[in-house]
């Protein structure tokens, strides 16, 4: 909630230390792979088949659509998006695990794919196997409370716990979500204390919190900002290291005096393990030149997600930061979903 030419050095620079317009310089490498070269001088000559692990009108499955819609646009190609949701994603990435190295099977996935080995007993995929195509966009989350609650930033929300002991929900969209590992980084760097209450997903998470059963729940900024704005939840702070541009006027953690607290959802795009470097290659450059249009940067923005560039190097950098700071942590609360 993930370096690049330094031409754009100037400009600010995501969570993740990557420059938001940073130019890449991309290598096409010719690899010996599973497909004779004239199939790799021809592709794609066929659809590219997209897993998605999670429902359809979901961000991750939004994000998805909106950048093969705009690759789509540029190049001529053609994507076929398939939702294979299940086992917070795990059932994409099983997909994409036993894919054929060819480049017409592609996922793009979210944190969970570095997250879920540490959450679940068994899954039947090794993340560092996967051949990283780049980075897509980055979203923070955001700590959203009931109007009744008598707190309105998160040092009034510690005055709170002390004086309230043991009276403070959380609801979250479910054990090992983004929701749920979000609120205790942040129980475990502020001494927050809550109860937690997991729910099947975000909307009945924030509805009961609308409706007073739950006291707060942390959530994707897209999924909070009708509830924000029609005043039916008030923002304490947002995840982000820098304010989300549809946020400008609530605060981050580390505003709010959470030192060194940045968490945000990140979305990228794989291939299965051994896809020839001139496929991912080809791929990565499609993606760079569709995230650089004002057009795909505005409709992500639109939902809350800040474009990303990065290719095959910087995504795997991420995806290895990221499954330090999540297994530890996942480690030390003891949290398992299966």
């Amino acid at each position: 909630m993930f370096n690049l030419a330094r031409a754009a050095s100037a400009q600010r620079s995501t969570p993740f230390g990557f420059k938001p317009l940073a130019r890449l310089t991309l290598v096409g490498v010719l690899a010996v792979g599973a497909l004779p070269a004239s199939a790799l001088d021809a592709y794609p000559s066929r659809p590219i088949r997209v897993l998605v692990g999670f429902p359809a009108g979901g961000t991750n499955d939004v994000v998805t659509r909106l950048v093969t819609n705009a690759i789509e646009k540029k190049t001529g190609w053609h994507f076929v998006v398939e939702n294979r949701t299940g086992a917070g994603s795990n059932v994409a990435m099983e997909a994409l695990a036993a894919a054929a190295p060819d480049g017409y099977t592609i996922l793009v996935n979210t944190p969970g794919v570095v997250i879920n080995p540490s959450l679940y007993s068994k899954v039947r995929y090794q993340w560092d196997k996967f051949e990283p195509i780049g980075l897509i966009g980055e979203a923070p989350l955001v700590l959203l409370a009931n109007p009744k609650l008598p707190v309105h930033d998160i040092a009034g929300l510690q005055a709170h716990a002390k004086t309230q002991p043991d009276t403070l929900k959380f609801a979250s969209s479910g054990n090992g979500s983004s929701s749920h590992l979000a609120m205790d980084l942040l129980r475990s760097m502020s001494n927050l204390n809550y109860l937690h209450v997991p729910y099947r997903g975000s909307g009945q998470a924030m509805a009961d919190t609308m409706a007073g059963l739950t006291d707060l729940t942390m959530q994707p900024i897209t999924n909070g900002l009708e509830p924000i704005r029609s005043g039916r939840l008030k923002a304490l702070a947002q995840t982000g290291q820098s304010r989300a541009a549809v946020l400008r006027d609530v605060p981050t953690m580390a505003e709010s005096g959470v030192r060194n607290y940045a968490v945000s959802t990140w979305y990228v795009a794989l291939a299965p393990e051994k896809t020839p470097k001139v496929v991912t290659s080809r791929l990565q450059a499609a993606l760079d030149n569709a995230l650089r249009t004002p057009e795909l940067q505005a409709q992500l923005e639109q939902v809350g997600v800040q474009a990303l560039f990065g290719g095959s190097a910087e995504a795997s950098r991420l995806m290895h930061q990221e499954y330090a700071k999540w297994s530890k942590l996942i480690s030390a609360i003891g949290t398992r979903v299966d």
